[in-house]
């Protein structure tokens, strides 16, 4: 495995290689991450993992300076599983200020874009700028985060991005808790607690699969259930699988965030319901 910090040198790297399979990260690898790069192994011969911290997609108020970097151990959990780790500084990726940017679609400005204005503009650029230094055939990404998922497959079709994403299942604890590298943020008590929000989405899941259709409802008994245990809610959601529009089609998807103590946690189930 090779560690690369510079865009000429990756490029140089990657010029003879013809079927390139990415996953692009922030780094503090879990095992969420590793089973993207085990993944892309079926879809590539050469694997590329990105550890990057994007100053563009976190807000103000938000955890960059925090967010935890753990190259040194990223890259040993990476042994036998990447080809090339590309880790390069902020000022490699953006030597100016960057002044263009991805205009996401207007689904961006919703669930999780509207507790976070800007995240998914900041997000979008750096994945396309990342698709163009790597240029990979496939590019995987895990379904926890759902609607980053959606707009990253509208951007790759409507741009004519010469690049196939896959949606990979979310990797979970053995308690059902979504593996995520802000779950480390948790207290004890919070870690236990934590596994509700995965619960609450199956018991919606089963209602609707019972025949549940009046969402409104279902949405605003979860809210009430999580912020009686405490926790601050942003959303919960049935929306289309499709188009993460409000829920009109068989193929849904329960959609949540909710903040517990200081963390964020985000999670989500499918829902195939019957015609």
């Amino acid at each position: 495995m090779r560690l690369i910090r510079k865009i000429d040198e990756l490029r140089v790297c990657l010029a003879s290689e013809r079927a390139i399979a990415f996953v692009p990260t922030m780094g503090n690898l879990h095992e969420g991450h590793l089973d993207l790069a085990r993944q892309a192994r079926n879809y590539g011969d050469c694997v590329v993992v990105s550890i990057f911290v994007n100053p563009l997609q976190f807000g103000p108020a938000e955890d960059f300076d925090d967010y935890p970097r753990t190259l040194d151990a990223d890259c040993a959990s990476l042994q036998g599983l990447a080809d090339i780790v590309f880790a390069p500084s902020i000022n490699e990726m953006y030597p100016v200020q960057q002044s263009v940017y991805v205009d996401p679609p207007p689904i961006a400005n919703e669930l999780c874009g509207a507790a976070r204005p800007g995240h998914f503009r900041g997000m979008a650029t750096v994945v396309l700028k990342l698709f163009n230094i790597v240029n990979p055939a496939v590019a995987l990404f895990g379904k926890k985060d759902y609607q980053q998922l959606h707009i990253i497959r509208q951007m790759a079709s409507q741009l004519s991005l010469p690049v196939r994403v896959i949606g990979c299942e979310t990797v979970r604890a053995p308690d059902g808790l979504a593996l995520s590298s802000r779950n480390q943020y948790l207290s004890g008590t919070e870690r236990s607690e934590a596994v509700f929000l995965q619960q609450l989405l199956q018991d919606m899941r089963h209602s609707l699969l019972r025949g549940e259709r009046d969402f409104e409802r279902l949405q605003s008994r979860a809210v009430e259930a999580l912020v009686g245990r405490g926790w601050r809610v942003d959303y919960v959601m049935v929306r289309n699988q499709s188009d993460l529009q409000p829920a009109s089609q068989p193929e849904i998807v329960v959609l949540a965030a909710a903040k517990l103590g200081k963390t964020r946690l985000l999670d989500n189930v499918e829902v195939f319901l019957s015609a």
